[in-house]
């Protein structure tokens, strides 16, 4: 599932996250499509009916994805030009998880853009944890008031930025690839270093036809 905005397409988006998750087809969601999947383990596993997003419904009882703090200044002010969150930006990513596993397997590539620092992201404590580097284009993300209740029932936060604050990176605990990212990773990708979330993304799907 793609990158969007706006309301358009939403609830047919979860729909199709709920039937990947439940019927245990692989699923890839770049960040939109990372939000469709958290609304739709809100609305489904944890019983959250109204759930959504400040995005498609301000009024949302629920808003398990909203703006981030200073996304709402901005828009306050009518900033729209070049303000949203570009750029690479460093994540860690979580020890045993499914995203960390695609990483490793190329981790050898020579000259990986995912794993070339930012240089504007120095010094970055990773505790024995996987530090990549990926594009992002978003104004929202994760609610982390709802983060425990997330994790508490099988949902996984595989990727967050160094300092914990910001989710990047979603999964699913028993599903043969069900995955999420805030950021970008087809920014990135090249036809002789294809990412390694795409790999292991089709890598999943053709394990299901042998």
């Amino acid at each position: 599932m793609p990158q969007g905005w706006g309301s358009r397409g939403t609830e047919g988006k979860i729909s199709t996250a709920k039937f990947a998750r439940e019927n245990k087809v692989p699923y890839l969601g770049l960040c939109f499509g990372m939000q469709m999947a958290t609304i739709e383990f809100a609305r489904n596993v944890l019983l959250m009916k109204h759930a959504n997003t400040t995005e498609a419904n301000l009024k949302t009882k629920h808003p398990v994805i909203h703006i981030m703090p200073n996304q709402k200044e901005y828009l306050a002010k009518r900033q729209y030009g070049g303000t949203i969150r570009l750029g690479a930006w460093p994540c860690l990513v979580k020890k045993g998880t499914k995203l960390e596993k695609a990483y490793l397997k190329y981790e050898k590539v020579k000259g990986a853009p995912w794993f070339t620092q930012n240089p504007l992201f120095t010094g970055v404590r990773t505790n024995g944890r996987l530090l990549i580097h990926e594009r992002h284009r978003h104004r929202y993300e994760f609610n982390n008031k709802y983060r425990d209740r997330y994790e508490k029932y099988g949902f996984v936060i595989s990727g967050t930025s160094p300092d914990g604050e910001l989710v990047e990176a979603i999964e699913i605990k028993d599903h043969p690839f069900f995955v999420g990212t805030q950021f970008h990773p087809e920014y990135i990708s090249r036809p002789l270093v294809p990412h390694p979330i795409f790999v292991s993304f089709l890598e999943s799907i053709l394990a299901l036809k042998t």
